[in-house]
């Protein structure tokens, strides 16, 4: 089977359009990861060239050994994908130490995966053992409003995930766990992936301050719509707050906990703090 036909392809196609119609990915801006199933890559392990060199990832992620990915390519732009999606993707595939990749597929006319690979395996990596496997999906996105917030709102998890649970009652049915915040640090690098691996532990999403969000997931919908609702949240307090500098109401913390019992999920205490 050729890779463009397969289902996992088209899905990632499609969020890569959705993101791009959303206005998230100016320029090339932003990139989506998918740790491919076996039977996917099974399937279209003819169209794979497994004779190309190896390079070096820059961090080592030995869970992931011999796992095969569709990743977005560096400097590639999301508005291309649908329409190039040969020259704007590659497949992966790493070593048997997790510490090399090949391009198997795609980047036709040269390139190498995201600038933000190390990111992204060390997130897959995490979510690989802490939901046993169930998470594939790795998306960074420049979303506006939640870029915005970073500049007024204290960089804590406890402020971001309070805040945007207010702003829409799905929102701590959509993320129960909460949001992470990481400060600012150089894209790209080694550092601020471990450090977003790390509060991937515990959250699926983490807000890189004054740059964007990354969120993790099952599968491309559930993803793309954790990231929608989050952003959109993020729309509603920027909107509310450019009004007037308060609430005269919302959601309370009483109001939180029933909402936990009616919709079965289980909401941390450390979010429903009183306010002063």
């Amino acid at each position: 089977m050729k890779v463009l036909e397969t289902e996992f392809a088209r899905g990632f196609i499609r969020m890569a359009n959705d993101g791009w119609e959303q206005g998230w990915h100016e320029r090339n801006g932003g990139n989506l990861s998918y740790r491919m199933k076996k039977e996917e890559a099974e399937a279209v392990i003819e169209e794979l060239d497994q004779t190309r060199s190896w390079q070096e990832i820059g961090t080592s992620v030995p869970k992931l050994a011999g796992e095969y990915f569709l990743v977005t390519g560096s400097g590639k732009f999301f508005r291309n994908v649908k329409d190039r999606p040969e020259d704007s993707l590659c497949i992966i595939q790493l070593d048997e130490q997790g510490e090399k990749y090949r391009i198997c597929w795609g980047l036709v006319n040269g390139g190498r995966p995201t600038s933000e690979l190390p990111s992204h395996l060390m997130n897959h990596e995490v979510k690989l053992e802490v939901t046993g496997g169930k998470h594939r999906v790795i998306y960074h996105a420049h979303t506006t409003n939640v870029i915005a917030l970073t500049f007024v709102l204290p960089l804590k998890d406890e402020v971001f995930t309070r805040e945007l649970w207010e702003m829409a009652t799905e929102c701590p049915v959509v993320f129960p766990d909460g949001i992470s915040v990481v400060g600012w640090m150089v894209p790209g690098g080694r550092e601020i992936a471990v450090a977003t691996s790390e509060l991937m532990k515990k959250y699926d999403v983490a807000i890189w301050a004054h740059h964007g969000m990354f969120c993790s997931g099952e599968d491309f919908d559930q993803t793309f719509g954790l990231m929608h609702t989050v952003e959109k949240s993020a729309e509603i307090l920027v909107k509310t707050l450019s009004m007037r500098p308060d609430k005269l109401q919302t959601i309370t913390p009483q109001s939180f906990r029933d909402l936990a019992v009616d919709f079965h999920v289980e909401l941390p205490e450390r979010f429903l703090y009183e306010k002063k």
